[in-house]
């Protein structure tokens, strides 16, 4: 058996959107409809015969509606194998008429808990019956066709219109996989809500991942490997998903990826000056606050342009014609914003392989959830990264303490570490990186390579002096010997912030005072491998 004509089917939607339409339809062709409560009703509006669950079924709908499909005379017509005699007589005897289509959508879990809505409303939005017809549907596909969004009702009026009233076993089929999706992701949605929301596990004995597909990738970190981009379901928070893409081709998993690290970072700046934040291969290659968007963007590049060729960039304040003129005068991949005027539209409309995607705000770096790290044979599983450190929880450990100055760019050298991949080591300077040294197997040759680039950064501007002179350094985690510290020392450093906690702690200290550094300890580690 391949086609199945539609005679009988079961519409019970949450969304009623189309819904008067797929009945009319459906009606024309003479297909007989059952309906259940609110939609039977809609149906009705609409001008519909509609024969009601509880007809069927012999039973009223009871308990507040938690009552009504849970019943022999509906699940018998969407089980029943029809060219089994058994199941056949068994159809016969108890008078179950076949049901060929079922059209459900679930209670809306997800609307409900991201309003906010009291637990008891919460639970009462939880879907028994709709989840129990749509997977007897989808485990029957062989006789019965499932749809539940209302998305793909025109590909149903295809398929019916295309098969003379029947459907295909390969669209049932189709439609069964996405039906099983939506419970398990429906089911998901309801066990992460009870797991983290109302009993408060951060880590409970089973974990259920969902998201929606918002689209295919043209291909994943390279040619040969697939990609796609999801959502979550249930309540999350908003980020590059949920970005309008003003102009530009679609963008890659790499790019994704990038244009991530450089929206975590400049979220870190949501507050005060404007931030420009540059990002290659996920690691900032130039940060910078200034007065002005346009100074910012400045101060940023100059820290590695070299780098910057093909980078994605992240401000935290609309972008506005000036500063869009100056990015678009080196090939950037994306650009992140929260806006931008009209003024910079135009510039960036020139610059037609430029991605512009507008975000309504920057996300929260504080906010809390799971990050999920596939491995062989498993799954990571860890809280964000998301601690912090005030001036008054630093612990000044060397003779001389920060300047005011100094101490500023410690905090602002720490909060760009924490997004370099470690070892990490960054140089800062009056609110902008000098240099950056990342992804190293050891701390040393991160504080030289970081110093390398900010001395090349001072050729090809013609300073005098690279930046890092008179700077601040940041390391991610501690110094596990003076060399490192010694190697920020050559290359001008006079101020150092890291956790603290080395077996050599008092030798890195020792050197420190030795080389007229001022040091704190944060007593706080940001490794990000």
């Amino acid at each position: 058996m391949t086609d199945v004509t539609i005679r009988r089917a079961l519409l019970s939607v949450s969304d009623k959107n189309g819904i008067a339409d797929l009945g009319s339809r459906l009606a024309k062709a003479g297909v007989e409809l059952i309906s259940t409560g609110g939609t039977a009703r809609a149906l009705r509006e609409a001008g519909l015969d509609v024969r009601d669950v509880s007809e069927v079924t012999g039973f009223p709908e009871m308990m507040d509606g938690r009552v009504k499909t849970l019943h022999p005379a509906i699940h018998g017509g969407l089980l029943a194998v029809r060219d089994e005699p058994e199941h056949a007589a068994a159809m016969e005897a108890h008078d179950i008429g076949a049901i060929d289509l079922v059209v459900v959508n679930l209670y809306p879990f997800e609307e409900t808990v991201m309003s906010g809505a009291t637990r008891d409303t919460v639970i009462e939005n939880i879907d028994i019956g709709g989840p129990s017809m749509v997977r007897s549907a989808a485990k029957n596909h062989r006789y019965v066709t499932i749809v539940t969004d209302p998305a793909d009702y025109d590909a149903l009026y295809d398929e019916l219109a295309g098969h003379d009233g029947a459907t295909t076993l390969e669209f049932r089929k189709r439609m069964a996989a996405k039906a099983f999706a939506a419970t398990a992701a429906y089911d998901a949605m309801i066990s992460q809500w009870f797991a983290f929301a109302d009993q408060r596990q951060m880590f409970p004995d089973m974990i259920a991942v969902n998201g929606r597909k918002l689209a295919e990738l043209r291909y994943g970190e390279n040619p040969h490997q697939k990609a796609a981009i999801y959502e979550p379901l249930g309540p999350h928070s908003s980020g590059l998903p949920q970005a309008e893409q003003v102009q530009g081709k679609e963008l890659s998993y790499n790019n994704y990826n990038d244009a991530d690290a450089a929206l975590e970072l400049c979220a870190e700046f949501r507050d005060g000056d404007p931030a420009v934040v540059i990002v290659k291969h996920a690691n900032p290659c130039g940060v910078a606050q200034a007065p002005t968007l346009l100074q910012a963007w400045t101060d940023a590049l100059q820290c590695d342009s070299v780098s910057a060729y093909g980078g994605i960039v992240a401000v935290n304040r609309p972008l506005d014609g000036p500063t869009a003129e100056a990015i678009g005068e080196i090939f950037t991949e994306v650009v992140v914003a929260p806006g931008a005027d009209e003024a910079a539209r135009a510039a960036f409309a020139r610059k037609k392989n430029l991605r512009l995607l507008l975000i309504e705000e920057l996300p929260n770096p504080r906010r809390g959830g799971l990050l999920l790290k596939p491995i062989a044979g498993g799954l990571l599983v860890q809280s964000r990264d998301n601690g912090v450190i005030a001036p008054g929880d630093l612990n000044v450990v060397t003779k001389r303490a920060p300047t005011e100055r100094e101490m500023n760019d410690c905090l602002f050298a720490w909060t760009v570490a924490r997004h370099v991949k470690s070892n990490a080591i960054v140089y800062a300077r009056d609110g902008a990186t000098a240099g950056i040294g990342a992804g190293q197997m050891n701390r040393r040759d991160s504080a030289r390579i970081a110093a390398i680039k900010a001395r090349e950064a001072a050729e090809t501007y013609r300073w005098a002096e690279p930046r890092t002179v008179g700077s601040a350094v940041a390391s991610d985690a501690f110094f596990p010997f003076a060399d490192g510290l010694l190697a920020a020392a050559e290359a001008g450093a006079t101020a150092v912030i890291q956790p603290g906690g080395s077996l050599r702690d008092d030798e890195v200290i020792a050197a420190a005072d030795e080389a007229g550094l001022a040091m704190v300890f944060t007593g706080m580690r940001h490794f990000r491998h």
